[in-house]
This record gives structure tokens, sequence and C-alpha cells, in this order.
């Protein structure tokens, strides 16, 4: 769900990192404050209107980065539609695709250079604490740059359970992809040690 810069150029792009950042958290929080369907609607027909202005090559690009999102919209949509109180489920699938997408539009038209810049000038103050922040700006790289990647092998091992079994994916698939996560872990952890040399 979190996508790597967009090689397409876009005026995006151009925006100050830490200016979309702000923004990011200005209207994520303020999408979570306001409990009006119609202010959750007009915001996902928002995002979609500010992805639209990237062009078409954008969009679909936007699109496959928000694509595995759509289980767990369908999923709160089954679930709310059962207990009665499909409006509410509407409303909070709304919410979770204008955060996401919105999120999604950022990391597209950020260098991941300028989010770790943005992430050191804002833990600056904590030096003056005697607060160690060095391996923060590390966390959110590895966070930013390992989501995709682990988002791949959980499609990956989804697909090989389909062609196995007439039965659908369940939780099963969890255990391998835990245990590909732990291993490419421990790779990048060896592999800081080795350049640090520690």
């Amino acid at each position: 769900m979190i996508t790597l810069t967009s090689p397409h150029r876009t005026r995006y792009h151009d925006l100050p990192a830490g200016f979309k950042l702000a923004s990011l958290c200005v209207l994520t929080v303020f999408l979570f404050s306001i409990d009006s369907l119609a202010v959750h609607l007009s915001a996902v027909a928002g995002i979609g209107f500010l992805y639209a202005l990237g062009g078409s090559r954008f969009v679909r690009a936007g699109v496959r980065g928000l694509l595995p999102l759509w289980p767990f919209v369908a999923v709160l949509a089954v679930w709310h539609a059962i207990t009665g109180s499909l409006i509410t489920g509407i409303g909070i699938a709304a919410k979770l695709l204008a955060a996401v997408g919105l999120a999604n539009l950022v990391t597209m038209t950020t260098r991941l250079d300028d989010i770790l810049g943005v992430v050191r000038k804002l833990t600056l103050p904590f030096f003056r604490f005697g607060i160690r922040t060095g391996g923060l700006d590390l966390a959110v790289a590895l966070v930013v740059r390992f989501t995709p990647s682990l988002l791949r092998k959980g499609q990956s091992l989804a697909t090989a359970w389909r062609a196995r079994s007439c039965k659908r994916t369940n939780w099963r698939i969890m255990v391998p992809l835990t245990l590909s996560a732990i291993d490419d872990a421990e790779r990048v952890a060896e592999a800081i040690r080795a350049r640090r040399g520690s």
C-alpha cells in the first residue's frame, strides 16, 4: 500500500517534503475526527481528483499501490452489511481509503531522502536531552522500502496456495510470510553491521 517514488513526474514532486508530510498528518487527523459520510466520500473523490491531475500513467500506478487495501474494504463492507450498519461500514471504508490513498500519493511523489531529511529535522531537538535518534531515519527508510516487498511476497504465497489447493487462502500463509520477513530482517541487519564495522 506504500508505493515507492513514481518515475512519472508530476507537479506534486516539486512540493517540499515537509509540506506534504504536514498536510498528510493534518488531513488524516481531520478525517478521523469527523463523523460524516458526506465528508469521507468527498475526501475520497478529492484524492481521486488529485491522482487524476498526475495523468493516466500516474493514476494506474496509484491504483496498483492501493490494490492490497481492497480486501480490507470488502471485509468491512460485508461485516457491516451483516450487522445491519452498512452506512457506518461505508464511512469507515471511505475514511480508510482516503487516508491510505493520501499516504500513497505522498510516497509516490516524495523521494525517500527528502522524507528522511524531514525526520532528521524533527528529531534534532531530542539531542539536547541526550536522546540518540540516529536509527530513527533508518527505521523509517526500512519500513518504506520493505512494505511493498512484504506485500509482494504475501501475494506470491497466496498465489502458490491457490495453485496447490482448492480451498481459499487462509491464515496458514502467515507463518511462512513471518519467517520470510524475519529472514529478510536478519540479512539487512548483517549488511548494516558489515557497513558500520560492528
